[in-house]
C-alpha cells in the first residue's frame, strides 16, 4: 500500500471556473479516507486528479513519495471502482475479474490464482462462470471491487460504487468495503454524496463545499465540532437546528431571535460567550439535544407548535415550528402530544454550538 499527498492541488478549467481549490491534506498508508459533499463540490473532480484522469492547472500529488502530476493513469499503480461499475457483459465473472491482469501481460496461471483468491474474498466463488447480465447489483458491484482487489495496487480510488443500489443493499455493501479494508490494510479513497456513507465507512472526512475543504476529521469530531456553518448542517442526519439571534446576558444567557428569547441558562462553555455577547450569532442543537420538557420541570428554553410526528421504529422525529423557524427533536418512543399542541423545549447545554453569523466559522472550541 501506499502513502498520497496532496500539495495546494488545484483544478480551473479553460473557462475559468475552479473545481479545487488549493487542497492540501495526506492520506496515510492503510487509510480509508472520504470525500464528501453536495453535488458539484469538487471531490470526484479530486479523485480523478488523483487518478490521472483530470489534469492538474496547480499544485503536487505524491503517491509513496513520488511526484505524480504527469505520470499517466496506468503508471500510477491504482485502481478505480467507478459508480456503473463498467463492467464487459460478454465476459464471464472470472473473465471480467482477469481483464486487466491479461492487458498487463500477466500469465494465465497468475491470473486465475489472483481471480480465485478475490472471488473467494468476496464470497463469488459459485459466480464465475455467470456473465454481468445474471448477477444482482450487489454481485455485480462486487465484481467491480474485485476487478481492482486483483491489481493488488497502491490505491483504491472508489468514485460514489453504491449509488446505483436500492437502501438495503446500500448497507449490506458498506458493511463489505469496511469488511474489505479491515482485511487488507488498502489505502483507499472514497467519494459520497451521502454523509451516512461517509460517517460509516471514513476513518477520516474530508467535506467539499464549492472547491473549497471546509474541514477534515474524524467523524465523530465532525459531528461534535463542526468548523463552520456548512459541515454543521450538511453532517447530521436529521440535520442540526440552525438558529439565528442575538446573544445576551441578563439573569443567565439568551439568544434574542425573531420569533422570541431562547433561554440557555449558564452552559459549561459560556466563559468562551463573553466576546460574542450582544452580537450577531448563529446557535446550533443537534435534534437529540432538543427535548420535550416534562410537566412540572425546569422553565423551558422554548416552546415550539407539534406540526408532524414522525416514527421510525427505534425513535421519533417531531417536526415543529417556534415562529417562522422549523425545528427538528429526536426522541425515544414515547407518549406525545398531537400535532397542533405546544410543547415546552429544553436543550442540553454542554452540547451547544455557536457560529459567526458573519463568516459563519465556530466560535467556541
Amino acid at each position: 500500500m501506499a502513502t498520497v499527498r496532496l500539495d495546494q492541488l488545484r483544478k480551473v478549467y479553460p473557462n475559468g471556473h475552479v473545481g479545487v481549490a488549493g487542497a492540501s491534506f495526506d492520506i496515510a498508508d492503510g487509510e480509508l479516507l472520504v470525500l464528501v459533499g453536495p453535488s458539484g463540490c469538487g471531490k470526484t473532480t479530486l479523485l480523478r486528479m488523483i487518478a490521472g484522469l483530470e489534469t492538474i492547472s496547480d499544485g503536487t500529488l505524491a503517491i509513496d513519495g513520488r511526484v505524480v502530476n504527469d505520470v499517466a493513469p496506468k503508471d500510477r499503480d491504482i485502481a478505480m471502482v467507478f459508480q456503473n461499475y463498467a463492467l464487459y457483459p460478454h465476459m464471464t465473472v472470472a473473465e471480467n475479474l482477469g481483464f486487466g491482469l491479461k492487458l498487463r501481460g500477466h500469465g494465465q496461471a497468475d491470473i486465475d490464482g489472483r481471480v480465485a483468491a478475490a472471488a473467494k474474498t468476496l464470497e463469488l466463488e459459485d459466480r464465475l462462470a455467470s456473465r454481468p447480465g445474471a448477477l444482482s447489483g450487489g454481485q455485480r458491484q462486487r465484481v467491480a471491487l474485485g476487478r481492482a482487489l486483483v491489481r493488488d495496487p497502491k490505491v483504491f480510488l472508489l468514485d460514489e460504487p453504491l449509488s446505483n443500489l436500492d437502501a438495503k443493499l446500500r448497507l449490506s455493501m458498506r458493511v463489505e468495503i469496511a469488511r474489505l479494508h479491515r482485511q487488507l490494510k488498502a489505502t483507499m479513497v472514497y467519494v459520497t454524496h451521502d454523509q451516512i456513507e461517509a460517517m460509516t465507512l471514513g476513518q477520516r472526512i474530508v467535506v467539499l463545499d464549492g472547491g473549497v475543504i471546509q474541514q477534515i476529521d474524524t467523524p465523530m469530531n465532525l459531528y461534535d465540532k463542526p468548523a463552520n456553518l456548512f459541515v454543521a448542517g450538511f453532517v447530521g442526519s436529521p440535520a442540526m437546528n440552525l438558529l439565528h439571534g442575538t446573544l445576551q446576558r441578563q439573569d443567565g444567557w439568551k439568544l434574542v431571535t425573531a420569533q422570541g428569547d431562547i433561554a440557555l441558562g449558564e452552559p459549561p462553555q459560556a466563559s468562551a460567550w463573553e466576546p460574542w455577547r450582544d452580537r450577531a450569532v448563529v446557535l446550533g442543537v443537534r435534534p437529540e439535544d432538543l427535548q420535550p420538557q416534562p410537566s412540572g420541570a425546569a422553565a423551558p428554553a422554548l416552546t415550539a407548535q407539534l406540526e408532524v410526528l414522525e416514527p421510525v421504529g427505534n425513535e421519533v422525529f417531531l417536526n415543529l415550528r417556534h415562529g417562522s423557524q422549523p425545528l427538528v427533536s429526536r426522541v425515544a418512543p414515547q407518549a406525545l402530544p398531537e400535532p397542533g399542541n405546544a410543547v415546552p423545549l429544553g436543550l442540553a447545554r454542554e452540547r451547544l454550538h455557536l457560529f459567526d453569523a458573519a463568516s459563519g466559522q465556530r466560535v467556541v472550541p
